[in-house]
């Protein structure tokens, strides 16, 4: 691996092209299974869904058939496109990192970057100044993620996020926010409980943008606001 040409950290082509093979034959096989069983699950007076097990079992066949791996196939591509929109590709060259999500595109200089971690699932990106320059969820290696970083003399550190401790537990009105602050955790909270993926992530870098960085365990959220790099005290 030379230091001087990028290196691209992403998923094998096996995952990212399988998936739109793998994802529509799993639902086809699952539908059709269900078809299959509709007769005896409508037989089941304490099985959820009697409705459409009667239903389904009254269908003639070839139809029945046709129609549970249609129904499957598109439900397989649905997944597929999830997942295939929610796969990382990280590009680090000695200039800057960049990575790009469902076509969206993020990128940091390297002289701004200060230290590199995996925080779980989630490689995340600090300036010298302890604040957020990236947070995101990823499924690649974290060996393969190190070894890229540290092939182009980013600092990585393998003991995870240096600012642990400062990180405290969110419950509306906390001292030490601002009421915007307050407002968008509570949004944020909100998006979470609900699982609305892209609506947390936007909230987040609104966050960011004030100065607030946060984490979540369990769908409870941990902030933490930005340290002086002199002092070391939070503003």
């Amino acid at each position: 691996m030379s230091g001087y040409e990028p290196t691209v950290v992403a998923e094998s082509a096996v995952v990212r092209y399988g998936v739109w093979g793998v994802c529509p034959a799993l639902g086809a096989g699952v539908l059709w299974g269900l078809k299959s069983l509709s007769g005896w699950f409508a037989s089941l007076e304490w099985f959820p869904a009697q409705g459409v097990f009667r239903l389904v079992s009254t269908i003639a066949e070839p139809y029945a058939t046709v129609g549970a791996l249609v129904l499957g196939g598109i439900a397989g591509l649905v997944l597929a496109a999830i997942i295939a929109s929610e796969q990382l590709a990280v590009t680090v060259s000695p200039q800057e990192v960049t990575w790009v999500r469902d076509n969206k595109r993020g990128s940091v200089e390297r002289s701004r970057v200060g230290t590199v971690f995996m925080d779980g699932k989630k490689l995340v990106l600090l300036d010298h100044t302890g604040s957020e320059l990236a947070r995101e969820t990823s499924d690649l290696s974290a060996a393969r993620l190190r070894d890229a970083f540290r092939a182009h003399g980013y600092p990585w550190n393998d003991e995870g996020d240096p600012y642990t401790e400062d990180y405290q537990l969110w419950v509306d009105g906390v001292d030490g926010l601002s009421a915007t602050a307050n407002a968008l955790l509570r949004e944020r909270q909100r998006a979470l409980r609900e699982d609305e993926d892209d609506e947390a992530r936007t909230l987040r870098a609104e966050l960011v943008r004030h100065g607030v960085f946060v984490r979540e365990e369990n769908k409870r959220q941990y902030f933490r606001t930005a340290r002086d790099v002199t002092s070391g005290s939070a503003r």
